[in-house]
């Protein structure tokens, strides 16, 4: 009875000490863990992102309407002095890649363009991408043209048009045109990339930053 009793005290203690050793592990994780997020944060804070070509682009005279820092996107506008009014909204895409690793990485932008002439209820909508492949000048290419003949005429059901590809090639160009005359040219499209690559760093940041508070609480 004696010896029974001696084996369990013994198991006792070899438990009580795998729990000790198992909790500093945790610590050591922890802090390990801490000290990674800590590096992260401070590498984040002092880089910051390339500009896109020679410039930082400009707002030329369209208004930033929404920039929330919750949320991804973006919203500009402008009216021009005929009343047509040109709404641009920018959400970051994220880095491709070329399947050859021929070119750099691309940092694309989902841009879409809704222009709404004085006295109609019609809009033309446009869904763009802008992307930057590392050299001196932005581009935007359209993938969709849509002609909605008012603000209630939005379902999935009404008919807008054919697949943009499918126009004919000059048709195509000279609708990139009419977007270039309505200011989506490259001045634009680097200050898109730019300050959403700096959106997407701030967000990311104060991400890490939360979680960082929330494993020093946790000790």
């Amino acid at each position: 009875m004696q010896r029974l009793g001696s084996l369990l005290l013994k198991s006792s203690e070899v438990i009580q000490g795998l729990r000790f050793y198992s909790q500093g592990i945790r610590a050591i994780q922890d802090l390990d863990l801490l000290k990674i997020l800590q590096s992260e944060i401070n590498h984040e804070l002092t880089s910051k992102p390339p500009a896109q070509g020679d410039e930082s682009g400009s707002l030329l005279d369209f208004v930033l309407e929404w920039d929330s820092p919750k949320t991804q996107d973006v919203i500009l506008r402008k009216k021009s002095e005929s009343g047509e009014e040109v709404a641009i909204s920018a959400l970051l895409r994220g880095q491709s890649f070329e399947p050859d690793g021929e070119f750099p990485p691309t940092t694309d932008v989902k841009m879409k363009v809704c222009i709404k002439k004085p006295g109609l209820r019609s809009i033309l909508l446009f869904d763009c991408e802008v992307s930057n492949r590392g050299e001196d000048k932005s581009g935007f290419n359209v993938q969709n043209a849509y002609y909605i003949q008012s603000a209630s005429c939005l379902s999935p059901s009404v008919y807008r048009g054919p697949l943009f590809s499918d126009l004919d090639p000059q048709l195509q160009d000279e609708l990139k045109k009419y977007l270039e005359a309505r200011g989506i040219g490259e001045s634009l499209l680097n200050f898109l990339l730019l300050h959403l690559r700096k959106k997407e760093q701030s967000q990311y940041v104060n991400w890490l930053q939360k979680l960082e508070s929330a494993f020093r609480e946790s000790d």
